[in-house]
């Protein structure tokens, strides 16, 4: 569990500013959820023979002797309020973010208080649905300036009785190789054998290249709503590559799945993953209600974004004063350029210090220009405007100019 420290938060903002613009351009709504929910909630949401609720939960029995945990997902929090609150009776478009928790072992892009941006699609059974998910994440890329990083995995793992039908088929194949299995894929072919699909194991893989395929196991339903997916991507321009072994982590999955992966991360290759959860509503009291959503791992993309074009972002004018007759003197002009320019982050030097020492925090607060307010800008009514990260030219502008100044050359040449 690690903090967010002030140098790093510019970046989160610019991710989260961009990633809320995007969600409202496609009508999704903010849901906010608790953090500690029923610990049955999510043994039967999740599956009680996953990792997540067999050892990677944090749970607790709060003084009523309930079983409570913190959050290891967001979808089972979200799909319990829209059946609580009777939000399924009109198709919804939801969102929400925050933090979840699991005790897993901690590396980088893996943590045990890590954060998600989840997005949930509830009443729609048809696969245009599961196209405009994916459609809104590559959207999301493409403004975040990171497409290129990243590959859309697909693959379906159809109806529960098909899956059912495959899983028994799998079981059958790689008992007869028990032997040859890690002891992990060992233990989950009792439990849990579609994992093993999933295992990084390389001996385990190299068993599952004759393994059967689900896609030969596929109901006709299925086939058709994800040859209809391919098909809508295709038309969109997204490009994706079909994966027969991609099987998620969650037992409440049906039909379509996906991954967005990335090889710029070394281990943790998955930014952002989901799919279809067409029973998980009437398996928490609600009617039966088509859903679909995914997953975003914030600080997975972080990594990304320090990678990529977006850096974080900086001062963009920083203030020097004299004395303390400038301070009182700039104070309400810098209010007012504040209230003009809403757009510029604007820092004023606090605390005294020579021009010297207040340059160098300029410096140091990556600012692209400074505000310079001598006494003779003070006595004179002007301030001096001093490129610091370029070649433009220092210039003195009285101050009833300055907004009129500054906006000629926002954003072009103000940020650097």
């Amino acid at each position: 569990m690690v903090d967010i420290l002030p140098e790093d938060s510019p970046i989160w903002q610019r991710m989260e500013r961009t990633a809320l613009d995007v969600l409202a351009r496609y009508g999704y709504r903010e849901i906010r959820l608790p953090v500690i929910e029923s610990t049955h909630l999510f043994a039967r949401s999740i599956g009680e023979v996953t990792d997540i609720v067999e050892k990677e939960m944090y749970s607790f029995d709060d003084r009523n002797g309930d079983s409570m945990s913190l959050r290891p997902e967001g979808t089972a929090g979200c799909v319990r309020a829209v059946v609580q609150h009777n939000l399924i009776a009109t198709p919804q478009r939801l969102w929400y973010t925050g933090p979840m928790f699991r005790y897993e072992r901690p590396q980088k892009g893996r943590q045990r208080q890590f954060h998600q941006l989840g997005v949930e699609a509830f009443g729609v059974a048809t696969p245009d649905q599961d196209a405009e998910l994916l459609l809104l994440s590559a959207a999301l890329w493409r403004e975040l300036g990171i497409s290129d990083l990243l590959t859309l995995e697909l693959n379906s793992i159809g109806s529960p009785e098909a899956r059912a039908t495959y899983r028994q088929a799998l079981v059958e194949y790689l008992s007869a190789h028990r032997d040859a299995l890690d002891e992990d894929s060992q233990r989950r072919l009792e439990s849990n054998p579609l994992r093993i699909l999933d295992s990084k194991n390389e001996g385990t893989q190299a068993l599952l290249a004759n393994a059967p395929v689900m896609a030969n196991y596929l109901d006709a339903e299925s086939k058709d709503d994800f040859a209809r997916l391919c098909e809508l991507l295709t038309a969109a321009g997204v490009p994706f590559t079909l994966n027969n072994r991609l099987v998620r982590g969650l037992d409440y999955y049906n039909k379509t799945v996906f991954e967005w992966t990335t090889t710029a991360l070394g281990a943790q290759g998955t930014v952002c993953g989901g799919g279809r959860y067409d029973g998980l509503v009437a398996q928490f009291g609600g009617r039966d209600t088509p859903a679909a959503g995914f997953a975003i791992g914030l600080e997975r993309l972080v990594l990304l974004l320090q990678q990529g074009e977006m850096a974080a972002e900086t001062v963009d004018l920083y203030v020097v004063l004299a004395d303390d007759a400038a301070l009182q003197h700039a104070l309400p002009h810098i209010e007012n350029l504040r209230q003009a320019l809403p757009d510029c982050a604007i820092q004023m030097n606090l605390g005294g210090g020579s021009f010297k020492a207040q340059f160098k925090r300029a410096d140091k607060s990556g600012a692209a220009w400074a505000l310079v307010y001598g006494q003779t800008e003070v006595a004179e009514g002007q301030v001096t405007l001093k490129p610091l990260r370029s070649d433009g030219t220092q210039q003195t502008v009285a101050q009833e100019q300055l907004v009129e100044t500054l906006a000629a050359v926002w954003p072009e040449q103000l940020r650097v």
